[in-house]
């Protein structure tokens, strides 16, 4: 396939329009907004500043954005118009709704089980003698790849129906249970999708733990010597004290942790190529794109991803602004 400039002159010129109207938009509210001073020197000395910065914005995100949601009205080759005909195909067809529940499993359970893991974890050892040597325990898969943890996740659950066993928790079946008690735990539909997640929790519990536990140390100690006074148990120290006390904390885990759910690929992938109803709305973007060349239904499936991560940052630029104005 070659590239005739000249074909794509107009689409060039359609998204070099909707890039200066950007910058425009932009100026104009910064302008209004009093984020540029009126003066005519300051917002020339602002534009210098800002305009690179946009222009690259709007290069990286806002053109590629547009050009998506253009694709995502198109046909397979890109260049017919099907409409909302992908975005039906998204919420009506059997198996892309199996990808939204499984997506939709993955931004509940994976925010909050790593977060209460990390809670947990950095309760019990917060301040404890061996401290730093269960954070760097616990924090060590974080140093490692989605694919490297995936892959060695993957002898984990590993199942071979004839011979030796040499995934370790079919190997542990057979210790305790008997040959007969091995699973294919990949292929067993709506379970393989909690199995994965325990992969993702694994990788992201350290990062929670690494939060929190410095959230738990920023608590004044007026707050905790008075609450020792009131006679409280270790149980209500932790519920009505620590966790209102680290509330945002918890909230910027929870909102970060959501949002790599719902972009999840690396671990799909390595593991079971979306087979065996595994697949999620990333990973599904990528099969429909490429291998499966439906650029029309891969592009729809971006701008949904797209939406979907949205609301959850709406959710935490409102937080920020309403812990600015408590302060």
């Amino acid at each position: 396939m070659t590239f005739d400039f000249l074909d794509q002159l107009p689409k060039f010129g359609v998204l070099g329009i909707g890039l200066v109207a950007f910058l425009v938009v932009v100026m104009g509210v910064l302008y209004v907004g009093n984020i540029v001073p009126h003066r005519p020197k300051s917002l020339i000395a602002g534009m210098v500043f800002l305009i690179p910065t946009l222009i690259l914005v709007g290069i990286g995100l806002i053109v590629p954005a547009i050009r998506t949601t253009i694709l995502s009205f198109g046909d397979r080759t890109g260049e017919g118009f099907v409409g909302l005909a992908n975005y039906v195909w998204i919420f009506t067809d059997s198996d892309m709704l199996t990808v939204v529940r499984n997506s939709a499993i993955w931004v509940v359970l994976t925010p909050l089980l790593a977060t209460a893991v990390g809670l947990v974890y950095a309760t019990i050892i917060d301040r404890s003698k061996f401290e730093k040597l269960a954070k760097t325990l616990v924090f060590l898969p974080m140093a490692i790849s989605f694919v490297g943890a995936a892959i060695i996740w993957k002898f984990v659950y590993d199942y071979k129906q004839i011979g030796n066993q040499i995934g370790l928790l079919n190997q542990i079946m057979v210790w305790v249970f008997g040959e007969g008690a091995t699973q294919h735990w990949l292929a067993m539909p709506f379970w393989n999708n909690l199995f994965l997640i325990a992969v993702m929790v694994w990788i992201q519990a350290g990062f929670a733990t690494v939060v929190l536990s410095a959230a738990i140390k920023g608590v004044p100690s007026e707050i905790i010597e008075a609450a020792r006074l009131d006679g409280v148990n270790a149980w209500q120290m932790f519920w009505k004290v620590t966790v209102p006390s680290i509330r945002p904390a918890i909230v910027v885990v929870i909102v970060t942790m959501s949002i790599a759910a719902l972009k999840l690929f690396d671990i799909v992938r390595t593991m079971t190529g979306g087979a065996d109803g595994t697949s999620v709305l990333a990973y599904e973007m990528y099969a429909q794109s490429f291998p499966g060349q439906q650029t029309g239904r891969g592009a729809a499936l971006a701008v949904v991803l797209f939406a979907l991560v949205i609301p959850i940052i709406i959710y935490q630029v409102r937080n920020l602004r309403q812990r600015k104005e408590v302060r």
